[in-house]
């Protein structure tokens, strides 16, 4: 099926310009939250165990745990739907959809964690990584693939019909070929 976003297609470019904008205000925010200096008397050492941290905050008790957890997993959760807002596709295959996504949610979290390590205060920490990733993908799991069908029944895509379905290709009489 051809798509239909071409640049003559003003919802799409709308839809993608707002996803522009929004993709980068959150990223705007997310910088100021993560890469601001702290002044701390000390600094623990970074996180490179996985899980270590979340065991940690669940020995902290269940009230502490769920508000770090939380934290991790809300930060980079827009992105989840806001990569897909920017790409503007709606007929995608919704497992190459989620991983593009979730790579790219990863990527970011990644470049995150290596730049606090410049920053006065803020130390790596890998269980962040895999949480904000994990935001990211349960926030595309949870909106996209619905937000994408209404979409694509708002703007008048059908469901595919197969080869078979669609009957005989015809063919031109005189020259006995299809076309």
């Amino acid at each position: 099926m051809q798509q239909r976003h071409a640049l003559g297609n003003p919802p799409v470019i709308r839809f993608r310009v707002a996803g522009c904008a929004l993709l980068l205000a959150h990223l705007a925010l997310v910088a100021c939250l993560t890469l601001r200096p702290r002044d701390v008397m000390w600094v623990t050492a970074p996180n490179l165990t996985p899980l270590a941290g979340i065991r940690a905050d669940l020995a902290l008790g269940w009230v502490e745990a769920v508000s770090r957890i939380g934290q991790g997993l809300l930060l980079l959760a827009p992105l989840g739907v806001l990569f897909p807002l920017v790409g503007g596709r709606l007929d995608v295959s919704p497992v190459a959809s989620l991983l593009r996504t979730t790579a790219a949610a990863a990527l970011v979290s990644l470049g995150i964690a290596l730049l606090q390590t410049s920053v006065p205060g803020q130390v790596a920490d890998v269980d962040a990584l895999l949480l904000n990733t994990a935001g990211a993908a349960f926030a595309h799991i949870a909106v996209v693939p619905a937000g994408r069908l209404a979409l694509r029944r708002r703007q008048g895509y059908g469901p595919r019909v197969p080869a078979a379905a669609q009957g005989r290709t015809p063919t031109i009489p005189r020259v006995g070929i299809a076309p």
